[in-house]
Parts: C-alpha cells; sequence; structure tokens
C-alpha cells in the first residue's frame, strides 16, 4: 500500500476524515495530502482537517479537531446529550482561562472559560451523528452548567433541559451534587432539583 492508499484507507476507517497530525502518525509527509486535495480525492474543511468527498460535514467534528483544549457544554452538550432538539448555530465550547487557540476568531462560537482544575471535570468522550468522537461534558456537568449561566441561557432550552433531566431515567442526583459543590452552586442545585423532583 502506498502512502496514497494508506491515507485514503485512514480516512474510510475513520468515517472519511483525517488530520495532518493523524497523517503525522502514519510517518506520511504532509505533501501527500496536497496531491490528494489537488486530485480531488479528498476536500480540505478545516485547518489540518480533511474528509473524503462523499461524507457528511460534521461540523461537531472538525470544530472538535481545530482545538485540543475544549469540550462541548450548555445548550450544544444538550443536543449532544439528546437532551434538546435544536440543532445549534452557535457552538457552546468551554475552555481553560489560559486558552489561545483559533476558536477566539471563530464568529459560530460562543466561548466559555473555566479554571483548570475543573476544565476537565465531567468531561467525557461521545459519539457525533456521524459516528465520530467529540469532548462533551457529561449529563449532572452540562445540568451544572447551564444552572450556573441560566441568564445567559435561551429560556425555552434552559426549561426543557431541566425537565429532560428530572425524567432521565440515567440521571446520577449524588454526581450532580458533587459537582455543584465544585462549581459553588450547590444550594442552587438543591433547590432546584427540589421543585423538579
Amino acid at each position: 500500500m502506498n502512502n496514497y492508499e494508506k491515507i485514503l484507507d485512514y480516512a474510510n476507517k475513520n468515517n472519511g476524515y483525517i488530520t495532518t497530525k493523524e497523517t503525522k502518525n502514519l510517518e506520511i509527509n504532509n505533501a501527500f495530502l496536497s496531491d490528494l486535495v489537488d486530485a480531488k480525492k479528498i476536500e480540505r474543511v478545516g485547518t489540518g482537517i480533511y474528509k473524503l468527498p462523499g461524507y457528511p460535514i460534521d461540523n461537531f467534528y472538525i470544530l472538535s479537531k481545530s482545538s485540543k483544549n475544549m469540550c462541548y457544554s450548555h445548550a450544544t452538550a444538550l443536543y449532544l446529550l439528546d437532551m434538546s432538539d435544536r440543532i445549534p448555530l452557535i457552538y457552546d465550547i468551554t475552555v481553560p482561562y489560559n486558552y489561545s487557540g483559533n476558536l477566539l476568531n471563530n464568529k459560530n462560537v460562543c466561548l466559555r472559560y473555566v479554571k483548570e482544575d475543573i476544565f476537565t471535570l465531567g468531561m467525557i468522550e461521545l459519539k457525533t451523528v456521524n459516528d465520530l468522537t467529540v469532548q462533551c461534558y457529561d449529563l449532572e456537568r452540562t445540568i451544572c452548567d447551564i444552572i450556573k449561566d441560566k441568564n445567559r441561557m435561551d429560556k425555552e432550552i434552559y426549561s426543557r433541559g431541566l425537565k429532560e433531566y428530572a425524567s432521565n431515567k440515567n440521571k446520577n442526583i449524588l454526581k450532580l451534587i458533587q459537582y455543584a459543590k465544585k462549581l459553588d452552586i450547590e444550594n442552587e442545585v438543591i433547590e432546584l432539583m427540589e421543585v423538579l423532583l
């Protein structure tokens, strides 16, 4: 298998996508990617991100590959966790305070900043609708985030998210309270849950 075939094979196995970093891990020069773009065998869909023609554009995946220090949160996390049916037009992304990546200049992104020590709290990997892996906060962290930032949330998405959580059979109230304590919103979360449950 030559280098061109290796790239196409990798992308095929990764639901149509390959990055320059992954190409480097395959010990293949990025010039081979450029040749494949010129030959219309792959398309460039973002900085260092390529996809095979015929595969759908997955903005969640493309954005997630543009920065390793990011996590989908708030309304976007609700959507990814099947707690909202509103497809995000603006992507809610949480980053550490010291973040300086290229998401800063993206007008389709709403960045939320947190301290480094709580950035990874509740972070999970999940699959997008196109079966590609992205980082997102789990159910309990997302509920804490929307409660903490309720004044910046769409009221309909906020109240539906809380109702969906209250009726969700996989909810973990103990974990929710542990997260709320770390995020300094314990009393608020307990009061809300007493009303909802």
